[in-house]
């Protein structure tokens, strides 16, 4: 399998502690998206959506652990399901508001993502396909944390953790 990066995701977050931990959290952080240039044709007719979905890899997380401890809660957690980004494919996704696209730059708002990540792939946010209504939560409905920020536990080279 081969993944061929499209661009690079730039924001005002130099490291994950600090980070909103989800783009719902992070209204009003702006950014932009720089697609590469040889790519740029395929950005026709984005500008017409408000949300876009961006793909991307965690390239600074730390190698996949299966039990973690969320961000939203104080107990270990099997890794598939949370949001952690310690994962065997490090894969990223986040739907954050488009604000504007000139030439091979969009202007974006809601970035939960650090600055320099490598951007996989783009898709138009769609309302009656992306958002469902859901009754169960899993372990969030009674979740104990409260970060809303990350902190470093799951960057290269961190090590804070929650596990006692």
């Amino acid at each position: 399998m081969n993944l061929t990066l499209i661009g690079v995701i730039h924001s005002t977050h130099q490291r994950a502690e600090g980070t909103p931990i989800q783009a719902a959290l992070a209204t009003g952080v702006r950014g932009t998206v720089e697609v590469f240039q040889e790519y740029a044709t395929g950005l026709r007719d984005l500008e017409g959506f408000e949300r876009i979905w961006l793909v991307y890899w965690f390239d600074r997380a730390k190698p996949a652990e299966l039990v973690v401890t969320p961000y939203l809660d104080t107990t270990p957690r099997g890794l598939f399901a949370t949001r952690a980004p310690c994962r065997p494919n490090p894969i990223g996704r986040s739907a954050v508001r488009l604000l504007g696209v000139v030439g091979n730059i969009l202007q974006v708002e809601g970035l939960d993502i650090v600055d320099n990540t490598p951007l996989l792939d783009i898709k138009p946010y769609l309302p009656a396909f992306d958002a469902f209504e859901a009754r169960r939560i899993g372990w969030c409905a009674e979740a104990r944390g409260k970060l809303t920020e990350a902190d470093d536990r799951f960057q290269a080279g961190g090590g804070k953790s929650l596990d006692t």
